[in-house]
This record gives C-alpha cells, sequence and structure tokens, in this order.
C-alpha cells in the first residue's frame, strides 16, 4: 500500500500480483506532464487541469506541485511548462492556474496565494479538483457510500445535459454550506434504473431528484421546483433535522399558515408512486390527521445505494484492525 496522499484510499482493483504490479508501477509515476510550447500542452478538455508556468525545475515552487499531483492524482490533470515554454505566461511571475472541463485558457482561474504555501495551495486545488457534484457509478459507488455521507442525486436522461447543468447551479447557489454534509451527485437513469423502480418511477420521468439517507429514500416534488428559490436547500434541511423521516412514520406535518416556505417539507413524500408516508415495518396504518380524515401509511422506499458498499467482512486497511 503507499500512502502518498493526505488521506488513506483503498486499493479496488482486482487482486492478482499483475494488478497490483501494474497500480504500483502507475502510482510510482509522476501525474504531472511537461509541455515544450504552449500550443503543445496536450491538454483533454474532458478533464479538470491544473497548468504551471514555473522558470525552472529545480525550485521550491515546483517541489510544492509535486506533492498537490500526488494528493489530487486521481481528481485532475496536471502540466507544466519551463523556461521559454511558459515565459509569456510569466510575465507577472510564476504562476499556477485552473481550467475547468470544457472550458478553454480565457476561463482559467489564477491561484493568487503563495506558491510555496502547501496547506494554501492543497485547499485551493482541492476545491476546484474535487467538484461539489460528482457523478456516482458502478465503479466508484462503493467508495462513495464509505464517505458516509447522505447522498443528493439526480438522476438524469443521458440525452439530457441540461438539467446536469442547472443542477450544478442550483446546488451552487442553496447549498454550498452543506459540502461535507452531503454528497451531491448525478447519476445516470438508464444505468441506475433499480433506484428509480425502487421509487415507483421509470425513466420517462426523468430527470428525478432524490435524497438517499442510507436507510431510506426521500423524492423531491418535482424536478421543476428545484429553481424556486430556497426549494432545494429546504428539502436537505428537513432530512437533516428528521422531517423527511418523522413524516414517513407519522405522516405530513400540519401546515402552518405562517410558514412562508409552506408545506415544502411534505414534497419529499408527494410523489413517491407509492402512496403516502409510512410505517417501518412495512404495514399499511390508518392515521387520523387534525381535521378528523384518516390517511393510508405505507412503508417508505428503503436505502438502495447503501446495498453497494463492500461487505463488512471483506477484508480492507481502511478499518482500524491493524
Amino acid at each position: 500500500m503507499i500512502f502518498f496522499q493526505p488521506a488513506r484510499r483503498e486499493y479496488r482493483g482486482q487482486r492478482s500480483v499483475d494488478a497490483f504490479t501494474n497500480y504500483l508501477r502507475n502510482q510510482m509515476k509522476s501525474v504531472i506532464e511537461e509541455f515544450h510550447s504552449l500550443s503543445d500542452m496536450n491538454i483533454d478538455s474532458s478533464k479538470r487541469t491544473i497548468i504551471a508556468y514555473f522558470e525552472k525545475k529545480d525550485s521550491e515552487n515546483y517541489k510544492q506541485l509535486e506533492k498537490i499531483a500526488e494528493d489530487f492524482r486521481d481528481d485532475c490533470n496536471f502540466r507544466v511548462g519551463f523556461g521559454d515554454a511558459s515565459a509569456q505566461e510569466r510575465k507577472t511571475g510564476e504562476n499556477i492556474v485552473y481550467r475547468p472541463e470544457n472550458k478553454g485558457k480565457e476561463d482559467d482561474i489564477v491561484y493568487l496565494g503563495n506558491l510555496n504555501d502547501y496547506e494554501s495551495l492543497k485547499t485551493w486545488a482541492g476545491d476546484k479538483c474535487i467538484p461539489l457534484v460528482r457523478e456516482i457509478t458502478f465503479e466508484n459507488a462503493e467508495e462513495l457510500t464509505e464517505e458516509g455521507l447522505p447522498f443528493l442525486l439526480l438522476f438524469y436522461n443521458p440525452t439530457d445535459r441540461k438539467s446536469i447543468e442547472e443542477f450544478k447551479d442550483e446546488v451552487a447557489k442553496q447549498l454550498i454550506h452543506e459540502k461535507g454534509k452531503v454528497n451531491f451527485l448525478i447519476a445516470d437513469g438508464k444505468k441506475f434504473s433499480h433506484p428509480l423502480h425502487h421509487l415507483g418511477k421509470a425513466e420517462k420521468d426523468l430527470p428525478l431528484i432524490a435524497i438517499d439517507s442510507f436507510r431510506h429514500m426521500y423524492l423531491f416534488s418535482k424536478y421543476e421546483d428545484m429553481k424556486i428559490p430556497g426549494k432545494l436547500k429546504q428539502f436537505v434541511f428537513d432530512l437533516h433535522s428528521g422531517k423527511l423521516h418523522r413524516e414517513f412514520h407519522h405522516g405530513p406535518d400540519e401546515p402552518k399558515q405562517t410558514d412562508a416556505v409552506g408545506s415544502q417539507g411534505d414534497q419529499g413524500t408527494a410523489d413517491m408512486g407509492t402512496g403516502n408516508p409510512g410505517s417501518e415495518d412495512g404495514s399499511n396504518k390508518q392515521v387520523e390527521s387534525g381535521s378528523g380524515d384518516r390517511k393510508t401509511k405505507t412503508s417508505p422506499p428503503e436505502t438502495v445505494f447503501k446495498k453497494l458498499s463492500p461487505s463488512y467482512n471483506r477484508y480492507t486497511l481502511l478499518r482500524d484492525e491493524l
């Protein structure tokens, strides 16, 4: 096991001599690619990239870049140019920039801190290389579930890229303060059809938004409601406060006339395709509302993504048994 990175990251490839050998060989390689002219940068526009313009390789600034590149080797591409290759970009001194995916030079973001300040550079690179909204796949689902944070998911149709950008924009507007408390994810609704079925939904219902708390799944009312200021924020707040879970057990809370948001929390149970909120034991029960009406409660959909986490019986270095 190699501990280049600040946090331990488990090897998840094939358990064989050849696979281990190839993995270790790749880990020993530098992820920084040197370019010899600005037209020779060979940047993959579909990847997030950090570009350094340095005077020489034998410098403290480059040593800091090497450490940062190891920290985020799986999250960003790294390019560097020395001497004449980067002279045009060093008119104000050595610098490092970040180029977002699917963007050009005009969208580069310059690092404004001290190039020798590892912690500052690491924080900046982390914010850029690890996006607020990530994509969940069958390959990384295990690792994401092990982070232990609830998922706020956009299930999208692979032919619809607009909904992805809209979701990213709304998460950035409403939920930036929830980073580190919730994992914001997008999921291909065709590939992840089982969670949709679990919610009583199908491909024709995409795009849709849901929370997987690792106990239950809660469906957001309508995708379009996401654009209502504060609506998505309230949905996540209702998860933290226990309102979503409580309403599954006891039915919707009584609406308050003075509540400016209205009954936003109720939207998480409105369109489940399985009836009204229900009991943990799976049985249908009758409950009375304050008006004397009787409502049928049904069992909430159980978590799906928690089942993608590794078996507890599997050996792993991430536990503290050593």
